[in-house]
């Protein structure tokens, strides 16, 4: 269960795990150049950016997306560490006093399982990679950190690491017939 759920509105979680408030609307809309940016990226990712009801759901579904990938993504990178660090030493103490084949066949199938493990985390995470809905609402996040960045620079009064997550990979392109993720009527993420 999410430990979002419960929050009020105008409260979310950023990737420190941290819940924070979110910066009102108005905030943003005193600075002319972030106000003007929010309207551009608005009507080019079909949100609106000084609404502080839609921005809170946008963090939620952000924060909810981060959340699922977090605990695989960590699980994960451990075989894979193990077995890109555990080389070294198998190398230092065991393939280097073997003969020259020996080497070239260790470096060989030591480059095929980091590799394979590489795709096979790529393919696992590529269904929701490719969500149009998830990466709709990436984009959206990622314009809205642009956005706070551009009000912080105008003068308002935002704290720096608002609003508390990184940057996606995956969020450079807008999908306008892709369906909106749900929002509950509630005042509460759900």
């Amino acid at each position: 269960m999410s430990d979002q759920h419960g929050l009020e509105l105008g409260q979310f979680m950023g990737d420190d795990g941290g819940v924070h408030d979110m910066v009102p609307s108005s905030v943003i809309a005193a600075v002319p150049e972030a106000k003007a940016a929010a309207e551009r990226y608005g009507r080019e990712v079909r949100f609106d950016f000084l609404d502080d009801h839609s921005v809170h759901w946008l963090l939620f579904h952000r924060w909810e997306d981060n959340r699922k990938w977090r605990v695989r993504g960590c699980l994960a990178s451990i075989p894979l560490f193990v077995f890109a660090a555990g080389a070294w030493p198998f190398w230092d103490l065991v393939a280097s006093q073997k003969p020259r084949s020996f080497q070239i066949a260790f470096i060989c199938a030591h480059a095929l399982i980091v590799l394979g493990m590489i795709v096979g985390l790529y393919l696992w995470r590529r269904p929701s990679l490719r969500d149009p809905s998830m990466r709709n609402v990436r984009i959206r996040a990622r314009r809205y950190r642009e956005i706070a960045g551009i009000a912080r620079s105008g003068g308002a009064d935002i704290p720096a690491a608002y609003p508390y997550y990184g940057m996606y990979a995956s969020s450079r392109k807008f999908f306008p017939d892709a369906p909106e993720l749900p929002t509950p009527d509630q005042g509460r993420p759900e």
